[in-house]
Formats: structure tokens, C-alpha cells, sequence
């Protein structure tokens, strides 16, 4: 079992690991713990896949050589999935043309082993840095909604004030516009994990009530999706 940290009140960048090598990948993790990061796990691509489509993430790190369905593959399927977050290739394949075929496959940034940690670290402050500035204001069909301010700005010019909770709900799935999210894992990143699923459902009529029924979609039998103003 790998040892809860406390995490460091400076960062609250939540990412997505996928490793297949046991003593690495737990390595990462306390790593990343301690330089305050919520690390989710996957050791083979197939579990990879389901997390980066079912949850938002600020980067993710992505071994090449994965059991179930290859790194590469992995990100290819995700790019064409509409999943955006910043993606570190971490493999052993080094050679000019596996680099650039990474970064072909949609990769941002690509790191052989072995490595550095203080490089590792740097590169993925990198992403976070690029992620969070590339998405200060998301666009929302024909309207705008910043993150800095909260505010949804309508179609007509009209602005919109959200609550923290609508705020961080609208969040998740505008900055995964692709995705579809399950009432679970919404309730995970959103809300307190001892509330009952109906808390999204909630919210949801919140969002609708404020800014029309389009601006988020139900996917029948799975859940939600951003959809438009």
C-alpha cells in the first residue's frame, strides 16, 4: 500500500498516470504527492482509456510500452475522442523517430528513461501551465465562459454568475467538451463522495435554470455532456 501524504496547499493539479511498471509507477505517485498532486492510476492502456474519457484531468503521463492497448495508441484514441489535457510520453524508446512519432500522435511533451526527477517535475508544471493559461475562458457554443471570474457570458451579452458548485460542475465538462461523464465520477470531482448521485442531477437543473436546457446534455443510460448556450 502506498502511504497517504499531505499534499502541498500550492498545488491542486490533478493527474492522470498510466505506468504499467509497479516500482516506478508507486514511486511516481509518492512523488507526486508530495509536491501536492492528485495522482488517478492506471497500469494498462484499456484502464487508461477509461479514466481519461470519464474524468477530467489537468495532464497525464503515458508510458509508451502498455499492456492492453499501446501508449501511443492510447493518445491517438483520446485525440480523436476530443480529450485535450496536455500528454507527457514517459518511455525507454529514445530514438529520434519514436519521439517524433509521439508527439505525431498528439503527445505535448516526451521524456525517455531514465530520467531526471527534477526534470520530470518541470516538464509537468510545464503542462499544468499550459493547460490552466490555454483555459482561462472556454467557449460555450455561442457564449464565453471564463474560469478566472465565474461567469458565464450569454449569447446576447447578458453575464451570468455561477455558484462554486456550478462552477466547478460547468468545469469538468467544458474543459473536456468530448466526454461523457457518469454521475459517479462527476460527484467525485465535484461534490462529496458520501452524497447520493441525484446531487449532480441537482445541479444540472441549476445550470439549466440559469443558462438554458441546452448548455448541458444527458446522454441516456451514462450521463452528462457539455453542450451549448
Amino acid at each position: 500500500m502506498i502511504p497517504e501524504v499531505e499534499p502541498r496547499a500550492a498545488s491542486r493539479c490533478r493527474l492522470l498516470l498510466v505506468e504499467d511498471d509497479d516500482e516506478l509507477r508507486e514511486m511516481l505517485v509518492r512523488l507526486f504527492a508530495e509536491e501536492g498532486y492528485s495522482v488517478d492510476v492506471a497500469r494498462d492502456g484499456q484502464r487508461g482509456l477509461h479514466l481519461g474519457l470519464s474524468r477530467a484531468y489537468d495532464a497525464m503521463i503515458i508510458d509508451r510500452g502498455l499492456p492492453a492497448i499501446d501508449g501511443l495508441d492510447l493518445l491517438i484514441r483520446l485525440r480523436r475522442r476530443a480529450v485535450a489535457t496536455p500528454v507527457l510520453v514517459l518511455t525507454a524508446l529514445g530514438a529520434v523517430a519514436d519521439r517524433v512519432a509521439g508527439l505525431d500522435a498528439g503527445a505535448e511533451d516526451y521524456l525517455v528513461k531514465p530520467f531526471e526527477i527534477d526534470e520530470l517535475l518541470a516538464r509537468v508544471r510545464a503542462l499544468h501551465r499550459r493547460n490552466r493559461d490555454s483555459a482561462q475562458v472556454l467557449p460555450l457554443g455561442a457564449g464565453r465562459f471564463d474560469l478566472t471570474t465565474r461567469m458565464v457570458t450569454l449569447p446576447d451579452g447578458g453575464q451570468v454568475t455561477l455558484s462554486g458548485r456550478e462552477y466547478e460542475l460547468l468545469r469538468v465538462l467544458t474543459t473536456s467538451p468530448g466526454q461523457v461523464h457518469t454521475r459517479a465520477a462527476l460527484r467525485e470531482h465535484v461534490f462529496d463522495a458520501a452524497q447520493a448521485e441525484s446531487i449532480v442531477d441537482t445541479y444540472v437543473y441549476y445550470l439549466r435554470n440559469k443558462l438554458g436546457r441546452k448548455v448541458v446534455r444527458t446522454v441516456r443510460g451514462v450521463g452528462y455532456r457539455a453542450g451549448e448556450l
